[in-house]
């Protein structure tokens, strides 16, 4: 897989849900006026995220956040879910239930919702962030080499309050208890 291809893609797909907000949701109530279609992070999957071929990143749009299984050739295509049947996948710790898609010049397509309505965005800044901690939480960090990690020095105060855990945060659970 070539970088271009991976951006023509990409840009493909948020060419076609422009389409689909200035057409089919035009005027919807639920969409957020504040929020803008643009697809964050889209890299090539691991192997557990979809078939060869496949990248996943995240699709913000007004109306929803969905993380995107994007064929980059037909054969991947091919391996999705058919549009309107679903998939269960495990990424890492976490499982998504991928329904298939399709759209005119887009082609086929996977998505699982993270978040729809996107009322509780405050902007698309907001979307954005949080589209790139769900990945930070599905991608696997590379390991660092013992010999370049240096000492980081601690200077701010630990926080008075109790922080939620990212992946908690992020998929609804709290650990205020915890400390």
């Amino acid at each position: 897989m070539t970088a271009p291809l991976l951006t023509r893609r990409v840009e493909a797909l948020e060419s076609a849900f422009r389409h689909i907000a200035r057409s089919r949701m035009a005027g919807v109530p639920i969409l957020h006026p504040s929020l803008a279609v643009q697809a964050v992070g889209f890299a090539p999957a691991p192997a557990e995220a979809g078939p060869p071929g496949v990248a996943l990143g995240v699709l913000i749009t007004p109306w929803f956040m969905n993380l995107v299984q994007l064929p980059l050739d037909a054969d991947a295509a091919q391996a999705l879910p058919q549009p309107g049947l679903s998939q269960a996948l495990a990424i890492g710790d976490w499982r998504f239930d991928f329904f298939g898609g399709e759209e005119e010049g887009l082609g086929r397509y996977a998505a699982a919702s993270l978040f729809s309505p996107m009322a509780e965005f405050v902007d698309q800044a907001a979307a954005v962030a949080t589209a790139r901690e769900v990945l930070l939480q599905l991608r696997p960090v590379a390991p660092v080499a013992a010999s370049v990690v240096a000492p980081i020095a601690v200077t701010a105060a630990p926080p008075a309050e109790p922080v939620p855990a990212r992946r908690g945060f992020l998929f609804g659970r709290s650990n205020a208890g915890a400390r």
